[in-house]
C-alpha cells in the first residue's frame, strides 16, 4: 500500500502488462514482457470506508432484476396453475444461472481461484433455490 499511495492511481481495473493495440499483443517484445512477469489483473477502488449500505442496495436491486427475468422466463413456459415443482425447476435453473453462471469466466479466463468460484456458485445454488421455492409457493393457481 505504502508503495502504490504515491501513484495516486484512479480506482478502475488494471491489466499489466497491457498492449497498446492488437499488433503489440503479437509482438515478440509483448511475449516477453508476459513471460517476465509479474501479470495482473487488479481493481483499485475510491479511498475511504466502503459503504454497505450502497453495496446492499445494489445486491438487492440485482435480486430484484434477477427475479424479473426469472419470472418472464418462467411464466413463458408455463401456465397458469402449473404445479409446484414445474415452477421450481423453470424458476430454479433460470436463477441458478443469473447468482452462478456469470462466475466461471473469471477462473477460466482471469485465474481466479476456482475454490472461490465453486464457493460462490454454492452461494448461487442457494439463492436460486430460495427463489424458485418462492416462485413455486406464490405461483398464480
Amino acid at each position: 500500500m505504502d508503495a502504490l499511495r504515491p501513484l495516486n492511481i484512479p480506482p478502475g481495473d488494471y491489466l499489466v502488462p497491457r498492449p497498446l493495440s492488437q499488433k503489440d499483443m503479437r509482438s515478440p517484445e509483448f511475449a516477453e514482457k508476459m513471460k517476465k512477469g509479474p501479470v495482473a489483473l487488479f481493481t483499485i477502488m475510491p479511498n475511504g470506508v466502503m459503504s454497505m449500505g450502497r453495496n446492499l442496495g445494489l445486491w438487492f436491486l440485482y435480486i430484484v432484476v434477477m427475479g424479473v427475468f426469472a419470472a418472464y422466463i418462467t411464466g413463458r413456459a408455463l401456465p397458469l396453475g402449473a404445479q409446484y415443482l414445474r415452477v421450481f425447476q423453470f424458476a430454479g435453473a433460470a436463477s441458478f444461472l443469473a447468482y452462478s453462471a456469470a462466475l466461471w469466466p473469471m477462473s477460466i479466463w482471469y485465474r481466479r481461484a476456482w475454490t472461490i468460484t465453486i464457493k460462490m456458485t454454492v452461494d448461487g445454488l442457494i439463492y436460486a433455490c430460495l427463489t424458485a421455492g418462492t416462485f413455486g409457493w406464490l405461483w398464480p393457481r
